[in-house]
């Protein structure tokens, strides 16, 4: 009874639907075809900003996945954005839920997964090896029709880390890694370790990789994982990801000051961005989609803008 509570207690923490608390005043488009026109032209006004591709480029390739990443850095971005769990042999995978998601992944016998048993099938509980035998592309996505169907599975972060710096060499382009620690106070030793195990397996594999600290920002909604890693690893830039509660609350429970503030968009007013500049804060809000919305926060000046589809902020960018 106790794993059932603690599974209907993770999918409230690693939901990213959450209702805001602070008023906002951005206004969005009503239809998806006015979304996609601009990104056919131009804008009329233009932005220098951090541009990140959410999860790669979820709107268009299976989240998190290598394709998903290739494909953000063949379009611009400054910043790959991603989700990091902990498997059962202690490797650090990209993925964004703790678990196999049956809305877009098959089961290890390339089956459909059954809506009781998708939350059960634990990526801690999985070894490395035993997580390649689920795809999570070739279904594609329900809430993303455009996303292209392929064979994907769930990738380390030395894979992305691997592939990402081949095209940098490659292209000579200049990007960085803004990589979320998921994680939550009551999956603790259950979807994944404590904090400071967490903290330090992902510490050591971005050394082991040799790319330098300063194209790296840790990100995570839980503000142990960010304690812990601005204590024992200050050398780092650190992403405070919120949904609810206001500015002042949330610093004071997280107990200094982010380079990166990083709420949901909606959250946002001009006011709240004049207020976190004014504490030496970037701000970055996710997951934008809708270009009124993007352009509305632009000219807010909010530093960067978190997306599904990179695609679509392109022409705001100078």
């Amino acid at each position: 009874m106790k794993k059932i509570l603690l599974v209907a207690l993770a999918i409230v923490a690693f939901s990213c639907k959450n209702k805001s608390t602070e008023k906002s005043v951005i206004v969005e488009n009503s239809t998806e075809n006015k979304t996609e026109n601009i990104s056919e032209k131009k804008a009329e006004k233009t932005y220098n900003f951090d541009l990140e591709g959410h999860r790669g480029t979820r709107g268009l390739m299976p989240e998190n996945s290598i394709p998903a990443f290739k494909k953000a850095l063949e379009l611009g971005v400054n910043t790959l954005e991603m989700d990091v769990v902990i498997t059962k042999d202690k490797k650090v995978l990209v993925s964004h839920d703790l678990w196999f998601n049956r809305d877009f992944c098959l089961d290890s016998l390339g089956k459909p997964i059954k809506e009781k048993d998708s939350m059960s099938l634990n990526i801690y509980q999985h070894t490395y090896a035993e997580v390649q035998k689920y795809d999570c592309g070739s279904m594609g996505n329900p809430k993303f029709p455009e996303q292209e169907k392929q064979h994907v599975t769930k990738p380390l972060l030395t894979a992305v880390f691997e592939m990402a710096e081949n095209y940098k060499a490659e292209n000579n382009v200049d990007f960085s890694y803004n990589i979320e620690l998921k994680s939550d106070p009551r999956a603790d030793n259950f979807y994944h370790p404590e904090p400071k195990e967490f903290s330090e397996l992902v510490i050591k594999t971005i050394e082991n990789s040799g790319i330098p600290k300063d194209r790296i920002v840790l990100q995570s909604f839980d503000f142990r994982i960010l304690q812990y890693l601005h204590k024992e690893h200050p050398e780092y830039r650190f992403s405070a990801l919120v949904y609810q509660d206001g500015i002042d609350k949330n610093l004071e429970k997280l107990g200094f000051i982010p380079a990166v503030y990083s709420p949901e968009y909606k959250m946002l007013s001009e006011e709240s961005v004049d207020s976190l500049h004014e504490q030496d804060m970037k701000v970055i809000p996710w997951t934008v989609n809708d270009t009124t919305a993007m352009k509305q926060l632009l000219e807010w000046n909010v530093d960067g803008i978190i997306t599904d589809y990179p695609n679509r902020a392109l022409p705001f960018r100078s």
